[in-house]
């Protein structure tokens, strides 16, 4: 994000498909209601819902709150000056978010940002979800462009490198930082590993084995959850 504190923050990078994310970001913002609660996803196209729900609410004097799914989203939401609350004080109204894969059943991967953990928590908590996705994130089934990303207690690495490789062949890696040495620390100082099983492993199956393993506080599976689908 680029602000000053006086100017409205702007994307860091060019937004792909500009003028398509913005008609769905206008479809969102008209969604908000005076008194909602909305769940706030991240990346480019809920940055665009951001700018048309401030303007929104400057123009109309509307009284929302916004609980967003990370820091970095939290960031925008203040530079623009729409309020901000917390699963703590309020449950969404709804919630919007992107997803990296979705399968036939409705099941999803989530987590390439590593903000996973918040999103879940945000998008079990919200009465209703909006997905935003494009053709490219329907796969046949989960795992067949990327593998799925686990939040580890860091000491709990080896460890679970090792449960998981017995119970399914395939080691979890540790996910790569840009710009740094090691590995990524999520927001809440959890260890980010990916595991790449090619979808040979039912979700269901595979979220009960890696919740049950010792040192996996969450997943970047989404399984069993009812949304809409905005694309």
């Amino acid at each position: 994000m680029k602000w000053d504190g006086q100017q409205t923050p702007t994307w860091n990078e060019p937004i792909s498909n500009e003028a398509a994310k913005r008609a769905i970001a206008g479809q969102l913002a008209d969604r908000a209601e005076d008194g909602h609660v909305i769940g706030i996803g991240s990346g480019s196209t809920s940055f665009l819902a951001l700018l048309a729900l401030a303007e929104r609410v400057k123009s109309e004097g509307l009284s929302i709150r916004c609980v967003p799914t990370s820091l970095e989203i939290e960031s925008y939401a203040a530079a623009l000056g729409l309020p901000i609350t917390s699963l703590i004080d309020a449950r969404p109204d709804w919630c919007f978010d992107g997803a990296d894969e979705v399968d036939p059943s409705g099941n999803m991967i989530k987590g390439r940002g590593g903000a996973f953990v918040r999103e879940q928590l945000v998008f079990a908590a919200a009465a209703r979800r909006i997905i935003l996705v494009d053709d490219s994130k329907f796969v046949p089934r989960l795992g067949t462009n990327f593998g799925v990303p686990i939040a580890v207690v860091p000491e709990a690495a080896n460890l679970v490198r090792q449960r998981v490789r017995e119970a399914t062949g395939v080691e979890p890696q540790v996910r790569p930082a840009k710009g740094k040495d090691g590995g990524v620390i999520d927001e809440q100082g959890s260890l980010v590993m990916d595991l790449t099983t090619d979808g040979v492993i039912e979700p269901s199956a595979l979220e009960a084995l890696l919740l049950t393993t010792p040192g996996i506080s969450a997943t970047g599976l989404f399984i069993g959850y009812e949304f809409e689908v905005i694309k």
